[in-house]
């Protein structure tokens, strides 16, 4: 999950579908299947607050030694909202110096301030969902702490998530998510991913690999695959993706701007206000 939201009025919506394959050498059991997932994103009343509506679907063939089960159900529904805390671009213009090409490429500490989000939401669980670690319906918490970084010329993003899931569960999870993206050109980009997680139900490492296309300036597909490192069980994914935005109503975010690149006060801008319209009326009178 990315720092920034996606723009007031603007709704966005990355769905996807992906194959998965599992073995369990201990417990000696096979999975595989298919899966759905949804996510969708609404920026509402303004630029730093989103809405964030996260689904998963799964349907796999659960076979052991003694029997063969089919599990088909939501595994995933999560429901919150992201607010964009601290935005390191705000009010920040990278001087030029124009007398000095070795000022101008020397490394720009700045790019290390990350930008800071934090997302709050719940997981909510169904009576007898074969994915849940609890035969009953449940609604639990969940949180995140997002950080991210434009690293270089711009091209290099690394997104964290720090995130705590089912916290007051039997089950409590904390895990995290790191990514690192290079966009190659104006449509191209990959990225590398690992990501961990650990509870008394389930813990793992995965690392994940992939890329994405841009086809028009409001649509994208993407392809990732993912394993990990052990064989309690073993875990490959393979999936493709489509992301789709909807911006019509978006109006774009201007600062009024100094000299000096600072901000401008409401006095300044009620000042100028006010002088504009003495203008206009006396060269009305001329």
């Amino acid at each position: 999950m990315s720092a920034f939201a996606v723009g007031k009025n603007v709704i966005q919506v990355e769905t996807g579908i992906y194959g998965i394959k599992e073995n369990h050498r201990l417990l000696e059991y096979d999975a595989s299947g298919y899966g759905l997932d949804f996510t969708l994103r609404w920026g509402l009343f303004m630029e730093k607050l989103e809405l964030i509506a996260d689904i998963q679907y799964q349907n796999e063939d659960f076979t052991t030694p003694y029997s063969s089960i089919k599990k088909s159900a939501l595994k995933q529904t999560v429901l919150g909202a992201k607010y964009l805390i601290y935005d390191p671009f705000k009010n920040y213009e990278k001087k030029v110096n124009i007398y000095s090409w070795k000022a101008n490429q020397a490394f720009n500490w700045h790019q290390l301030i990350p930008a800071v989000s934090v997302f709050a939401g719940a997981n909510f669980t169904m009576a007898d969902n074969p994915y849940s670690f609890s035969p009953y319906a449940d609604i639990s918490p969940k949180i995140m702490l997002i950080t991210q970084n434009h690293l270089g010329d711009g091209s290099w993003v690394f997104v964290t998530n720090i995130i705590a899931d089912y916290v007051t569960t039997d089950y409590p999870s904390y895990g995290y998510v790191l990514t690192l993206t290079k966009g190659f050109s104006d449509k191209w980009s990959g990225f590398v991913e690992n990501q961990g997680f650990k509870s008394d139900f389930y813990s793992d490492a995965i690392v994940r690999g992939g890329a994405a296309y841009l086809l028009n300036n409001d649509m994208q597909i993407d392809a990732s695959i993912s394993t990990n490192f052990k064989d309690t069980p073993t875990v490959l994914y393979g999936g493709v993706g489509f992301s789709w935005r909807y911006d019509a109503n978006y109006k774009e975010v201007r600062m009024s701007l100094d000299n000096t690149g600072n901000k401008k006060s409401k006095s300044q801008k009620k000042a100028e206000k006010k002088n504009k319209k003495r203008k206009e009326a006396l060269e009305n009178t001329l």
